[in-house]
């Protein structure tokens, strides 16, 4: 288990490589990149800024982290996201998850993506031709996260 937040930018090459160091054994390594959009809808986004509050951050993320890996049988797994000033193209968030089987690695992988769209204590604001604007919560993405308040799933084989 591995969570990161951090404002410098991250090598997603080194950091599949230490997860699957880590994983020893695992057959399937799931990797999702978040990155900074050009655009919100038909506006053009010069900047994104996040804000968090570090202690309380770091805390919630390595809470959802444990809770995937009780869920999954996960020989390991990494969440790094950044904070500060991004610009389009800025890598914002990794998430990777190891385990002997790809399911568990997909799904794993998908509910730590729910659970930071909807759950983490980030904070957007983003700069367009407009002016500013924080960006607020999708339902799509609560429904998506609400898939997960089932209980855990069995893992399968690959």
């Amino acid at each position: 288990m591995s969570v990161r937040v951090q404002a410098e930018d991250f090598d997603v090459a080194a950091e599949l490589a230490a997860v699957r160091e880590a994983g020893g054994g695992a057959g399937g390594i799931v990797t999702f990149t978040g990155i900074v959009r050009d655009m919100a809808g038909d506006r053009p986004i010069s900047s994104m800024t996040l804000e968090h509050y570090p202690g309380m951050t770091v805390r919630e993320l390595e809470r959802i982290e444990a809770e995937a890996q009780d869920r999954w049988p996960l020989a390991a797994s990494r969440v790094i996201h950044r904070y500060g000033k991004l610009f389009p193209g800025d890598n914002i968030v990794l998430v990777i998850t190891a385990s002997a089987h790809r399911q568990a690695a997909f799904e794993a992988a998908e509910f730590l993506v729910d659970w930071l769209k909807t759950r983490a204590p980030f904070w957007k604001q983003e700069a367009t031709g407009s002016g500013p604007h924080w960006v607020e919560a999708k339902a799509s993405d609560d429904d998506a996260a609400a898939r997960w308040a089932a209980s855990p799933p069995v893992a399968r084989s690959a």
